[in-house]
């Protein structure tokens, strides 16, 4: 089988890594948008237990439950700016899973272990960290086709 002549291995650009630009409210919402699928699968992930107690991570623990919920959707919206703002320059591959994976994986650990506030920064930190190195991956892949293009 050979492949048609026509068809080149640029032109196959995935659809989850391409330039996302518009206006500022479709960026808004998109993040708003994952943001809150992030918490509620967070959330929903928190209220059962696969497993015996002492090989997984507790259900939800007893406490006040809106103020974990009211930082993660503040973090959420400060990385999904972060994503967004790359993403509008550079293709970035898939914003939305590490946007959702971020969130909820924060929200779950926050509902199942109710940390002290320096810890959620932490936990803040480190989801920051991830997805600055991912915009970082994308800036210099971005920056070495530029170079490389005549």
């Amino acid at each position: 089988m050979d492949l048609p002549e026509t068809m080149s291995f640029a032109d196959t650009e995935d659809e989850d890594e391409r330039v996302r630009s518009g206006p500022l409210w479709r960026h808004a919402l998109w993040a708003a948008i994952v943001t809150a699928a992030g918490l509620t699968l967070g959330w929903l992930g928190a209220l059962f237990r696969i497993g015996p107690e002492e090989y997984g991570l507790p259900p939800a623990a007893p406490g006040a439950l809106w103020p974990y919920l009211l930082a993660w959707s503040v973090i959420g919206l400060a990385l999904g700016a972060v994503l967004r703002f790359v993403a509008a320059k550079v293709p970035v591959y898939a914003p939305s899973e590490v946007l959702l994976g971020t969130v909820m994986i924060g929200t779950r650990l926050s509902l199942g272990w109710r940390p002290e506030p320096l810890e959620v920064a932490g936990l803040a930190g480190a989801a920051l960290l991830l997805v600055a190195f991912w915009c970082a991956v994308a800036l210099r892949g971005a920056a070495v086709v530029s170079r490389e293009s005549p």
